[in-house]
């Protein structure tokens, strides 16, 4: 079981990185998103999963050896509160340039650069 979900995290932090270097604001913001699951991800399989026993003790008496660690999942529940919210704003902060702006990928939305004007220096 963890190493399939090691597999599962490294497919999702491979394509969020893929679609991180697109120009598309969209994929960009899809990008994040399978990013963000997949960091998800790792931190669950590093807090080891198992069925087997309740990471839970009882009468002041420390888990057995096998139990799932639960912090890592309180962060997993936190982060994906955080990453929700983050991609909220991203998507908002999107249309709202895509709606100024009239474009979608990153080269057509250069303001300060407009076209036919001076380049900026190759190196310094």
């Amino acid at each position: 079981m963890n190493a399939a979900m090691a597999v599962l995290a490294g497919l999702f932090l491979s394509a969020g990185i893929y679609l991180l270097l697109s120009r598309a604001l969209i994929r960009m913001l899809l990008g994040l998103l399978l990013f963000g699951n997949g960091v998800n991800l790792v931190i669950l399989v590093a807090g080891r999963l198992s069925r087997g026993v309740p990471p839970i003790a009882l009468d002041g008496k420390l888990p057995l050896a096998g139990a799932a660690n639960p912090l890592p999942q309180a962060l997993i529940l936190t982060a994906i509160v955080i990453g929700f919210a983050l991609f909220s704003f991203l998507l908002v902060l999107a249309y709202r340039a895509y709606q100024s702006l009239d474009a979608d990928d990153t080269n057509e939305m250069r303001v300060a650069e407009p076209k036919g004007g001076p380049e900026p220096p190759l190196s310094y």
